[in-house]
């Protein structure tokens, strides 16, 4: 027997049992489906969190208040032994050859008044480099004041929801509103951002560092933010960071945060759970196998007659396993092929409904779980290939009478 006619005569045993076939490949496409839509669940994921981190700035690096084991993490904070002030700020300004910029930031959460209404928001105490280093923009007005960071003006600039909210149709810029029981007066307006990294830039209003350290009666920041030259200069700009808040402390009682730390921490994260998802996804394809397996044996025992009859025509050990073999293998890629095409289908169907998310089925995943699927169908259709292959001619042919 040639290939070709093995090939034909697979395909003609399959199309003869539609209700066999259909059900053994709905099993595999849900298995194929469900390892895509889960790995493209993992790269969207992956694709957000690198353009959240676009979205604060680049070549960043935070000095923070306390030492923590956990350098990776956006919001481990440890105890501090000693406040980080503006003092510091200032000394890895003029100490850092390799820092751009710096920027010290205050927190702190209180009531924006006017016009009757008010809301709870958060007040960010900064400097003027504090908005390019954060990638925000202006829609009107214009940003903090320069000067000394210990002193500044009465004056806030506020995000686009805060200003929308609390002054409805009315200019912000010029207002006089009350922060914490304190008289503001409004300088800026920001376009709007949006959510980065659990930060709303939209409902948030900035002062003075200098003032937001006074209105909260703090003299500990919440972060000092340094911007390197480049991407390269990252790591000495850390490094110089490091020495610079050490030599005044004389303890490490501070911990320096890069952004590419974080980075690699959640892209680390995110490719275990893209493989632990896909995993578990891959195990329906392992009960789809079990299917295949079973339907194959079921096909040797209805075939002993046409196995006996094709040995005594001539027909050799191996072309009798490769029969059954492409009948298993034919199942199994066509289940592959059909649940890549449902699994693209409910990915464009989920990136319409959750535009946040940048679901698009991976070429490379695709070609994996097609060739994983084969191996399934390859490995499961195994044994009922070597059975029918070591069925005798005449057993086969007296057993079927």
């Amino acid at each position: 027997m040639k290939s070709r006619d093995l090939l034909s005569l697979s395909l003609e045993t399959l199309r003869l049992h539609r209700l066999r076939t259909g059900l053994t490949v709905t099993a595999v496409a849900v298995g194929a489906a469900a390892v895509l839509l889960l790995t493209a669940l993992g790269d969207a994921a992956k694709h957000y969190v690198v353009d959240q981190f676009a979205a604060i700035g680049t070549n960043l690096i935070m000095v923070r208040p306390g030492r923590t084991e956990t350098a990776g993490m956006i919001g481990a904070i440890g105890t501090a032994t000693r406040d980080l002030t503006l003092d510091d700020a200032e000394a890895i300004r003029r100490r850092s050859p390799a820092a751009r910029a710096v920027a010290p930031v205050s927190l702190g959460t209180a009531t924006f008044e006017y016009g009757g209404r008010d809301r709870e928001v958060y007040v960010v105490g900064a400097v003027p480099r504090f908005f390019p280093m954060r990638g925000l923009r202006l829609a009107a007005g214009r940003p903090l004041p320069e000067g000394d960071p210990r002193r500044g003006d009465y004056v806030v600039v506020i995000g686009s929801r805060l200003a929308h909210e609390i002054f409805r149709d009315e200019n912000p810029l010029g207002r006089s509103v009350r922060i914490a029981r304190t008289h503001f007066r409004v300088i800026g307006l920001l376009e709007p951002k949006g959510q980065v990294l659990g930060v709303d830039y939209d409902d948030i209003c900035l002062v003075p560092v200098g003032i937001g350290l006074r209105l909260f009666n703090q003299s500990n920041l919440f972060y000092v933010m340094v911007q390197a030259m480049d991407a390269t200069a990252v790591r000495e700009a850390a490094r110089e960071a490091r020495a610079v808040v050490l030599d005044r402390h004389r303890d490490e009682d501070f911990t320096i945060i890069t952004q590419d730390a974080m980075l690699t921490s959640f892209r680390a994260i995110l490719n275990a759970l893209t493989l632990a998802l896909a995993g578990i996804a891959a195990i329906s394809l392992g009960v789809a196998g079990i299917g295949i397996m079973n339907v194959m044996l079921v096909s040797v025992s209805e075939r002993v007659a046409e196995i006996g009859l094709l040995k005594a025509l001539g027909a050799r050990r191996r072309q009798i396993a490769a029969l059954f073999l492409l009948e298993a293998l034919a199942l199994s890629a066509a289940g592959a092929l059909a649940g890549l095409a449902a699994g693209a289908a409910l990915s464009f169907v989920a990136a319409r409904l959750f535009p946040v998310l940048k679901l698009a089925p991976s070429p490379m995943w695709m070609a994996f779980i097609t060739a994983l699927a084969l191996v399934v169908g390859g490995a499961f259709g195994l044994m009922p290939a070597r059975r029918a292959a070591a069925l005798e001619p005449v057993d086969a042919l007296r057993r079927k009478a």
